[in-house]
């Protein structure tokens, strides 16, 4: 079972820093084979949702209000450890994140910036694609947009 909590940047522990950024570069850096400026300057701005199981982190993202990244309400670094992937907790994360926004921001639509091969998961979840495919960190991507 994985137990989330939602926290503010100045919320989180020092520990629960380190699993976070551990977290986002064992999966977007090491696993996708991709250098990028992980540390943004814009976690300081954003509410933060960890997933736990048995007290490990296994899932984590981040959500931004409107005009904090994108013009509308997002929902970035969407992560899930690789060896938990197979228990769906993806889903149940963008959900989490999801109702985030609702009992937090009074804009109720999400755009996010997802990497293309998971369009069928976001369409899953609502997220309907947004137009043309680019290019982010040599990764395609594509806008995704949910209406609550």
């Amino acid at each position: 079972m994985i137990v989330f909590s939602i926290k503010t940047f100045d919320e989180i522990s020092a520990v629960e820093m380190y699993e976070m950024l551990r977290l986002r570069s064992e999966v977007f850096v090491v696993e996708q084979d991709c250098v990028y400026q992980d540390i943004d300057n814009k976690d300081q701005k954003a509410f933060h949702v960890f997933g736990y199981k048995e007290n490990e982190l296994i899932a984590y993202s981040r959500i931004f209000d409107s005009g904090d990244y994108f013009e509308l309400p997002s929902i970035g670094r969407i992560v899930v450890k690789e060896n938990q992937r197979k228990f769906k907790y993806g889903y149940q994360l963008v959900e989490e994140s999801i109702k985030c926004i609702t009992d937090n921001f009074e804009e109720k639509s999400i755009l996010i910036s997802a990497q293309t091969h998971l369009i069928k998961f976001y369409n899953s979840l609502g997220f309907i694609q947004q137009g043309e495919e680019y290019l982010e960190d040599g990764i395609p991507h594509i806008k995704m947009l949910c209406v609550i």
